[in-house]
């Protein structure tokens, strides 16, 4: 039975992980982020791959940093046959990579070498892309740099966010890691160095990056809102108040109104963008409520706004 070291954080992780103890690979250890404070109430929680290596009773090390922690040297004495990665969020040592004795692999969400980093799903959303697909690849010390053992492409959906996005990858990544394996294991996989000519990093979401502006286009600002839900979550700035989008539908009507005023599309909230362009908000979450229909609002609270007026504050 082939050893495993598994690392991971997030449902794409579970996912991944689930998939190999049910494929009858022995897991050795699983390593994870520690469990963070989440929500109002700061609630301590498990990262979706703690919850499903307990549920397996597999044993669990969650070290701040793994590079000089006490269980890189517990890790490195399994001696484990391979090492697997799937969105664990930190840079690994060199030294406990070179300690698989077959190879250490990585499951990545994009197409490499294009999306290299942290939020490969949410840029390709961001960016309006039609397609993405995931990157089965060898670990090396660089970030995402590794030679790539087999790749599948997986078509975006006009109404995929970063959440559905998330779900269909993990799937694609757990099956197409299944199927490489074995070839990486025998030795017959070959592997296929990466172009550095088309290197496009994918760093992790900035706080900046979150807020909506009045100079982006709708289109802009809709992809935006799909690449940042379910986490983080996009938002604009009324009245120096924070409002969060998490749906929105670029309208085929224009306007002749200024960025970031009210648009009279039959009784939407609808919001005028650069370049003429409209926006509806079709989901939407005021600091301190749940979230809401934009017409909701409209018919509430909103219905103060006027109509033409610039409500976005810059």
């Amino acid at each position: 039975m082939t050893s495993v070291i598994f690392i991971g954080t997030p449902n794409f992780g579970a996912t991944v992980l689930e998939g190999l103890i049910k494929d009858n690979y022995q897991v050795l250890a699983v390593v994870t982020q520690p469990d963070k404070k989440v929500g109002r109430k700061q609630k301590l929680t498990s990262s979706p791959v703690k919850e499903m290596a307990q549920k397996y009773d597999l044993p669990v090390y969650q070290p701040a940093r793994l590079p000089r922690s006490e269980e890189l040297d517990t890790l490195i004495n399994l001696h484990a046959d391979l090492i697997i990665t799937a969105a664990y969020g930190q840079f690994l040592p060199t030294k406990f990579l070179k300690s698989a004795k077959i190879a250490a692999v990585n499951v990545h969400g994009s197409l490499l070498p294009k999306y290299r980093g942290g939020a490969p799903i949410q840029y390709s959303l961001i960016n309006g892309d039609k397609e993405t697909g995931v990157t089965i690849m060898e670990m090396v010390k660089e970030m995402d740099a590794g030679d790539m053992y087999a790749q599948e492409k997986l078509p975006i959906a006009p109404e995929d966010t970063a959440g559905s996005l998330f779900e269909k990858m993990a799937i694609l990544g757990r099956d197409l890691l299944l199927k490489t394996l074995p070839s990486i294991i025998d030795g017959s996989c070959d592997k296929k160095a990466q172009d550095a000519t088309k290197v496009v990093f994918s760093p992790n979401i900035s706080k900046d990056q979150e807020k909506i502006t009045k100079d982006m286009t709708a289109s802009q600002v809709h992809n935006l809102i799909r690449g940042l839900n379910p986490d983080p979550g996009a938002y604009l700035m009324i009245n120096g108040q924070r409002m969060k989008v998490w749906s929105s539908e670029v309208a085929n009507e224009t306007t002749q109104l200024p960025a970031g005023a009210l648009v009279d599309n039959h009784k939407r909230f609808a919001v005028s963008f650069a370049n003429h362009t409209v926006l509806n908000l079709t989901e939407i979450q005021p600091t301190g409520k749940k979230k809401m229909a934009g017409r909701d609002y409209m018919n509430g609270k909103g219905a103060s706004l006027k109509l033409g007026e610039v409500f976005i504050d810059d």
